[in-house]
């Protein structure tokens, strides 16, 4: 299939403003692949210290043989559930090596947070820039250089975006990308919504909302809705960092095992073969773009309009909201998965899941074909279903065929809708963005007079007081990466959802973010620049009408240019600035928060 020209003209214009960094960082990469393996450039007091805590076998593999060496970064910990199944990954991956004449080392751990653990509390804070904590963890872990290639072992929010930046500062290695899967599926999404709405409510208890949260999130795996840590499989599956058809297979499926172990022999491969796929050469402009592509056709996690960016960055690659906006003017909407829709990624994937999503795009010339991925059969493989084999116990990939529900999933030609997921927002107030697959079209367009907020507790405190009952666009300000680290403001879904339903036309605007949860209320999200850079939310006074519409793409305050013009910025209060400097760990972050770009630039705090 013939590459689609918006695709092709997409990607070329990103290959021309990306050429200066993008050559500087494959000169880097070069130099490092160049150098003299470990045993020979390392001295021996540094050798001795690497392979001392080895066994004597693996030691002598290391030492003696100059056999490959796994470098082993793991975000596991029990504390969460999409982690948990992570523990046993070493051991089954040492294991595997071993079978092929190598070794294994867990280089490093990384420090794996929850978003549905802090949502709408202090810990939250520190999510955002937890995603360069991982990333800095990961080059330390990997700076011992004692490797051959690594294995990323992580699943959700910032957990993969973070290992994915560390591992392109080594992008001489080559790297494969281990995931969990998602849990068993437990209390329907829709219901969950249904009950977190009666509770924003008064209507139940807390007995009764925290049954109905305990019987959604109930086992080890991910969340089973469609928010960013499943996103991230679903990209890592169109980058080809994924042994092909990982993402969605249950942590209890036997099948999973074997995938892990399928990591070690696929990276193991790279290097036996001499075939040269390392990371950096794997992550370049036409696999961010399929990346890009893949998320606006499923309608993925808004997210991830900041971290690829900073992934993009981490590999020389420099993409902007632009280039999110042109592709998804063209990409359709394959997918309806919770909250777009009523299923959740167990359902996706038993309809076909990304290996469909893949295959369709490709076939439609929506993604390129002609790109390196970790295995030697390329993105085509990404196309098919792994499946134990009755007969041997051996892995074996099939075609995934039609779809199984065209509810869930369905071919390019009978898309969901012409267009992608999400959509740039331009005008007097900044650039920003939407999420429009879960919005219902009559949605599309909020004109209303603003009710301006200084944090999500304030707006929380309004509804319950009954002063949101009309029509209204909630502004949430000071909310962005410099002010306070750029929380998630998911906690807001349930009243501003309840409001919808009432019959009130109802938006968001806010330079913080809402999760990959985030659903069927408009919200205009990391407007960018951000009110406490002196952005245009720091001038807007309650009354002031905003027009938030997602067809023409504008995010607009209706007061005259004149008066706007004058009207002079609003500073954030100093009770703000000191609770968000200090307590529950925030004061080591205050130097990223003071070094980081915009939510556009990726929310980056070491450029």
């Amino acid at each position: 299939m013939t590459l689609h020209s918006a695709i092709s003209d997409i990607t070329a214009r990103i290959i021309e403003r990306s050429a200066p960094s993008r050559r500087a960082y494959l000169a880097q990469l070069q130099a490092d692949s160049n150098r003299k393996p470990s045993m020979d450039r390392m001295g021996c007091a540094n050798i001795a210290h690497a392979v001392a805590g080895m066994p004597l076998d693996d030691r002598f593999k290391v030492v003696t043989e100059r056999k490959p060496n796994i470098g082993i970064v793991t975000s596991y910990n029990d504390m969460l559930s999409a982690h948990t199944p992570l523990q046993s990954y070493p051991d089954l991956i040492k294991d595997e090596a071993r079978k092929h004449g190598a070794t294994a080392q867990v280089a490093g751990g990384e420090p794996a947070m929850c978003d549905g653990v802090t949502q709408g509390t202090s810990g939250m804070e520190l999510s955002l820039f937890s995603r360069d904590v991982i990333a800095m963890g990961t080059a330390v872990a990997l700076s011992h250089d004692m490797f051959d290639a690594a294995l990323m072992l992580g699943v959700c929010d910032k957990i993969v975006p973070g290992l994915l930046i560390g591992a392109l500062q080594f992008g001489h290695l080559p790297t494969v990308f281990v995931p969990a899967g998602p849990m068993p599926s437990g209390l329907p999404n829709k219901e969950k919504a249904r009950i977190r709405e009666l509770a924003a409510q008064g209507l139940v208890g807390r007995d009764a909302l925290l049954e109905g949260e305990l019987k959604s999130y109930h086992s080890p795996g991910t969340c089973t809705f469609y928010g960013t840590a499943n996103s991230n499989q679903m990209l890592m599956e169109a980058m080809g960092l994924h042994v092909p058809g990982t993402a969605f297979v249950q942590p209890g499926d036997a099948l999973r095992g074997e995938l892990t172990r399928e990591a070690a022999r696929t990276v193991l491969g790279i290097i036996k073969s001499k075939r040269y796929a390392p990371i950096g050469q794997v992550v370049d402009e036409r696999a961010i773009v399929n990346a890009m592509v893949a998320l606006l056709a499923t309608g993925g996690s808004t997210n991830h309009l900041i971290h690829w960016v900073a992934v993009a960055q981490s590999a020389g690659i420099v993409i902007d909201w632009d280039d999110f906006s042109a592709l998804s003017d063209v990409v359709p909407l394959l997918t309806h998965v919770y909250p777009s829709g009523s299923a959740d990624v167990n359902a996706f994937q038993a309809a076909g899941g990304p290996g469909l999503v893949i295959r369709e795009l490709l076939d439609a010339g929506l993604m390129h074909e002609d790109v390196l991925t970790v295995r030697e059969g390329g993105i085509r493989e990404y196309t098919r279903v792994p499946a134990m084999d009755g007969e041997g116990g051996r892995l074996a990939w099939h075609d995934v065929g039609d779809s199984k529900d065209d509810t869930i999933v369905r071919p390019a030609d009978r898309p969901f809708s012409a267009s992608g997921g999400l959509k740039l927002l331009t005008g007097n107030l900044g650039r920003s963005v939407i999420k429009v697959s879960a919005v219902p079209d009559d949605r599309h367009v909020i004109e209303a007079p603003a009710r301006v907020f200084d944090s999500q507790d304030d707006l929380q405190r309004a509804f319950n007081a009954g002063e949101l009952a009309r029509d209204v666009v909630c502004v949430v300000r000071w909310q962005g990466p410099q002010a306070n680290g750029m929380p998630e403001l998911h906690k807001l879904t349930p009243p501003l959802a309840v409001l919808q339903g009432q019959g009130f036309k109802v938006a968001l605007v806010t330079d913080g973010r809402m999760s990959g949860a985030s659903g069927k209320v408009p919200a205009a999200i990391h407007v960018s620049p951000e009110a406490a850079a002196g952005g245009p939310l720091a001038k807007v006074i309650d009354g002031d009408v905003i027009r938030v519409d997602a067809l023409t793409g504008q995010l607009q305050v209706l007061v005259p240019k004149i008066a706007w013009d004058a009207r002079p910025v609003s500073i954030m209060p100093d009770e703000l600035r000191r609770r968000n400097a200090i307590g529950m760990g925030r004061g080591l972050f205050s130097g990223m928060r003071a070094r980081s770009l915009t939510a556009e630039e990726g929310a980056m705090s070491w450029m």
